[in-house]
């Protein structure tokens, strides 16, 4: 098992670097910064590939959707071009609720999306150029005007339902999961396993990478009030965890987030 540090927002960039110097030191195998509202993960891990030499860096995750998929693969050419090698490319489809409303784009066919983002990156890393015609992008001509460091990058797909994570076992190099408990885990785990064999890949050759939310403090309950919040925000605004956490054995506890949310009520959903 690699463990690894996964930043989500609260802190500031040089904050993040100063804490990664800090893992690296450590003996952390890598560092993961999400992209929402906590800053362009790009780069701020540009700032910790300059102030590390050996934590992996990566993406934990990159919209498919708010950012073209040329976009992204200049992104991830060049933060691992800077790292020497470290990068690790992250992504995901996001939420609706986050899509449409923050961004003004049309959230559909995320599936669809994914499989045409990994071709489109992983053409260009490949050949410095892509010529691309798909369902979901009818057109995409794009070439880089430099040579990347390395022509394969590792993926990872992030990962809610067994779907998704079936097509990660079949496309990426790995799946990012959150949310997910023990027995939830090794569903997954399985699923993966599964499907990168049924492609006729060696399982070994997927990695799972679980995303565990965790609150660290002297003080217990400072610890435990800070994660109570922390669920309620993804149980209460993304439909889709609240299905997760349902469907893992929280149905009751969801529902009650769930409305407290609808009503206007969120301090009552801690």
């Amino acid at each position: 098992m690699k463990v690894g540090i996964s930043y989500w927002g609260g802190m500031t960039a040089n904050d993040v670097v100063g804490c990664t110097r800090l893992a690296e030191r450590r003996g952390f195998h890598s560092a993961w910064m999400a992209e929402g509202h906590g800053g362009d993960a790009f780069a701020i891990l540009t700032a910790c590939a300059l102030s590390t030499k050996r934590i992996r860096l990566g993406t934990s995750i990159v919209s498919i959707f708010v950012r073209s998929a040329p976009t992204i693969a200049l992104g991830a050419a060049t933060v691992d071009s800077i790292s020497k090698g470290r990068f690790i490319l992250g992504l995901g489809t996001s939420h609706q609720a986050q899509v449409e409303p923050e961004h003004g784009l049309v959230f559909e066919k995320p599936i669809g999306r994914m499989r045409e983002t990994l071709e489109v990156v992983r053409g260009l890393l490949h050949s410095s150029k892509i010529s691309h015609r798909g369902k979901i992008f009818p057109q995409i001509d794009f070439d880089y005007w430099f040579e990347p460091l390395r022509k394969r990058i590792p993926m990872y797909v992030a990962a809610v339902f067994p779907k998704m994570i079936e097509f990660g076992g079949k496309f990426a190099d790995g799946t990012i999961t959150v949310w997910h408990t023990v027995s939830r885990a090794r569903e997954s785990a399985e699923i993966l396993r599964s499907s990168a064999k049924k492609s006729g890949r060696k399982a070994s050759e997927v990695e799972l990478a679980a995303l565990i939310p965790t609150c660290v403090s002297e003080d217990s309950e400072a610890a435990i009030e800070g994660m109570k919040r922390l669920v309620a925000f993804y149980c209460g605004f993304f439909p889709r965890y609240n299905r997760l956490m349902s469907e893992s054995g929280f149905a009751k506890e969801a529902e009650m987030i769930r409305a407290a949310w609808v009503d206007g009520k969120k301090e009552e959903s801690y």
